[in-house]
């Protein structure tokens, strides 16, 4: 509870397995969870979707709703259904039964933060779930080590491509439909407003972490925030998008992405950190102090313990305020 008798106000921000893992940690802190969630996927069911309607990728959203599904029987039996996969090898293999389901919501009522209200009704989810924009967006990103000049730069486009580039991404940008900036869900951009926690993190750094940095007022909202700040860092490099990356320059790239972002806590799995001393410097470079502990998946290589990172992040929470600088 906050100092105003009610719950904490906690918002997640990411795509994917990584958002998956934070969401189920913050669900065991607090009732009021609202997950933003990257809108740029052109792979898999989402692109073919996004392609042939011209939609908002569904697949990330429908994973944040399953992760903040009501843990009764029904919900539980609606988050199984919606992450149902066809299959066989006709027109639906492939396809998430949620995935469809929020398309055809989406071409119903054509608001997306209405579609996402609906699901979270049917799903039970006592939280939210938004878009980070309410238009799909393109990943653009500057990568090297692709030709014999090992700093000749490249443009790859799409977040599929840049996730599994053999190359190191330096940069990473994003634009509405290949037009313009990208402008943010106004109801997310609320939401990190009047959180007491912000989360960055776990996930695909540069495509599911970044790209809420990118969004011009998601950006300010992120930096000018009274909430707490906590970055959870991934427990191992992801191949192509950061091979090689130690700890620190995970938050490296996220201060050259937004130089005027603080944080206040950076949570990092005590085995995943071979340099704790240099993480710590990198961490202070941000304004933040470090925690390590134990918050790897001890049966699933590579996934955080979402009871452990809930246990971890409680003990971030409880640290006393005169203690954060």
């Amino acid at each position: 509870m906050t100092g105003e008798d009610r719950p904490l106000r906690a918002v997640a921000l990411g795509g994917g397995h990584g958002l998956q893992a934070s969401l189920a940690a913050l669900r065991r802190i607090t009732p009021d969870v609202t997950a933003v969630v990257t809108v740029a996927d052109d792979g898999g069911s989402s692109g073919r979707l996004r392609r042939e309607l011209g939609l908002l990728p569904p697949g990330d959203l429908r994973k944040a709703l399953a992760a903040l599904a009501d843990g009764g029987e029904r919900g539980q039996l609606w988050s199984q259904v919606f992450q149902h996969r066809f299959g066989g090898s006709g027109a639906l293999a492939g396809h998430a039964v949620g995935n469809l389901l929020l398309a055809g919501l989406l071409e119903v009522l054509q608001d997306p933060v209405e579609v996402l209200d609906h699901a979270c009704e049917l799903l039970g989810v006592r939280g939210r779930v938004l878009p980070m924009s309410t238009r799909p967006l393109d990943m653009i990103g500057d990568v090297v080590g692709l030709d014999s000049d090992p700093e000749a730069v490249r443009t790859i486009r799409g977040q599929v491509a840049l996730a599994s580039t053999p190359g190191r991404v330096k940069q990473v940008r994003l634009h509405a439909n290949g037009d313009g900036p990208p402008t943010a869900c106004p109801q997310a951009v609320e939401a990190v407003t009047r959180a007491d926690l912000v989360l960055l993190g776990p996930g695909s750094w540069f495509t599911s972490v970044l790209p809420h940095l990118l969004v011009p007022e998601l950006h300010e909202a992120l930096v000018t925030t009274s909430a707490r700040r906590f970055v959870v860092l991934n427990l191992i490099p992801q191949p192509g998008e950061t091979a090689g990356f130690s700890p620190e320059q995970h938050l490296d790239v996220l201060s050259q992405h937004a130089p005027r972002l603080k944080v206040d806590a950076v949570l990092a799995d005590a085995d995943s950190v071979p340099t704790p001393d240099r993480l710590r410097s990198a961490a202070s470079d941000l304004g933040a102090w470090t925690l390590l502990d134990k918050i790897a998946a001890p049966a699933v290589p590579g996934r955080h313990d979402p009871q452990a990172l809930a246990a971890s992040l409680r003990a971030a929470l409880e640290r006393r305020t005169d203690q954060w600088r």
